[in-house]
């Protein structure tokens, strides 16, 4: 058992790493996403929820999609339809999609499409910093940005995409991501070297698709956005996850994600069953004006990054976030350390220049969480718990040891051991 066990661990790290995602496509939800083809649907972060349960964020994107859809032209008739169940909602990582934040992507959004040539996976694109929908904000101007983004702005850069993938191929987002992390970048809050090389990537495309005016708008707002590339690698490392799942004997996690209420995770030897505990508060940093008693708890997609060995496993590598989520760089070297302690391996590609270019830790093992008592940690951006607000900080959050007791009584009872 122990041989089948190790052998299973080790391909699921094979695989993980050596799934290349390549960026093919932008289009609309629900072109890919077949729960989307059906109006009155929407996708989430996290484990499956209620409108009943969903936390104040959530609640606040959830709004604003059907309002930014048309599905309700004011706030209360939206809370009506969710509240009587017109609205459906599903996991994003139940349709191979993934959204930081409260995560929520409607039919007509537009997603990032990256592939491997064999399977895909999907996110949405990113609004910034601040008052954005998924942080739960729905007014009037987080709307208008909503529809140039999705529209205009998603236009032109679905036409530069494709141009590269007739001339390339696509683009590979595992080589930027590489490049970012040897450049300061964990790929989860701090991603101003990977947007800064998709930028270089992109701009001939889009100067070649596009009239010089609206080439300078779209370039211009991803140049603004230092988070613009943080979809684009959630969505390389769900794909990589996901290609890794559902290995028999595997004891890898591979989800761990959360809705603002509930923290799940998955475990590749244990197929789709979630393992959930309630969502831990954030330590961290507060915008002026907000404190502790403001945030909501821990909420997004976007820990599929240290699922795939980056955000917290590669804090090391990014001295410069620390002081975003209230830390010391002894801090970013402890984290990366803690996480080595807990991870099947170290990654091929993704490696830290500042420790002699040793991979970042990979592949979470439920086994060495429980043996050691040491549950993984990530740096998370921290929404306000009430909806319409915002974000109101950044911080650091240690995932609950309750569901990997979970996810080990299953595999015991699943496999006999």
């Amino acid at each position: 058992m122990k041989e089948e066990i190790e052998r299973a661990n080790q391909k699921t790290l094979e695989l993980m790493m050596e799934t290349k995602p390549v960026l093919t496509d932008l289009v609309e939800a629900r072109k890919s996403i077949q729960f989307l083809r059906k109006d009155y649907h929407l996708t989430h972060a996290g484990p499956p929820i209620s409108w009943e349960r969903a936390s104040g964020p959530l609640r606040g994107a959830i709004i604003g999609a059907a309002l930014y859809e048309g599905w309700a032209d004011n706030e209360q008739r939206a809370i009506r339809l969710a509240e009587t169940g017109e609205i459906v909602l599903e996991p994003n990582h139940h349709h191979s999609a993934v959204g930081p934040m409260a995560g929520v992507i409607s039919p007509s959004m537009k997603v990032f499409v990256v592939s491997d040539g064999e399977v895909k996976a999907f996110s949405n694109l990113n609004e910034g910093l601040g008052k954005v929908l998924r942080y739960g904000a729905y007014s009037e101007d987080v709307l208008k940005k909503l529809k140039y983004l999705n529209g205009p702005f998603a236009d032109v850069l679905a036409d530069a995409i494709r141009d590269a993938v007739k001339e390339k191929g696509g683009i590979d987002l595992r080589n930027i991501i590489a490049q970012a992390v040897h450049m300061g970048d964990e790929c989860h809050n701090r991603n101003i070297a990977a947007t800064s090389l998709f930028f270089r990537e992109i701009t001939s495309h889009v100067v070649k698709v596009a009239d010089t005016k609206t080439a300078q708008e779209v370039l211009t707002t991803i140049n603004a956005n230092n988070l613009f590339f943080l979809n684009l690698a959630m969505a390389s490392c769900k794909l990589m996850t996901d290609k890794a799942h559902n290995i028999k004997y595997s004891t890898i996690v591979t989800t761990i994600s959360r809705n603002g209420t509930d923290l799940g995770i998955r475990v590749s030897g244990l197929g789709d069953e979630w393992f959930t505990a309630p969502a831990p508060v954030p330590k961290g940093l507060y915008f002026p004006g907000f404190t502790e008693n403001d945030s909501n708890p821990d909420i997004g997609d976007s820990t599929i990054t240290e699922t795939a060995g980056l955000g917290a496993a590669a804090m090391a590598a990014s001295p410069a976030i620390v002081k975003f989520v209230g830390g010391d760089v002894k801090l970013a070297l402890e984290i990366t350390n803690r996480m080595a302690r807990i991870c099947y391996g170290r990654h091929r590609y993704f490696t830290i220049p500042y420790l002699e270019f040793e991979g970042t830790p990979v592949g979470v093992d439920i086994r060495r969480v429980l043996r050691l008592g040491l549950p993984p940690v990530a740096d998370t951006g921290i929404a306000h718990k009430n909806a319409g607000v915002g974000q109101v900080g950044a911080g650091i959050v240690e995932i609950p040891i309750e569901p990997f007791k979970q996810a080990l009584r299953k595999y015991a009872e699943r496999y006999g051991v």
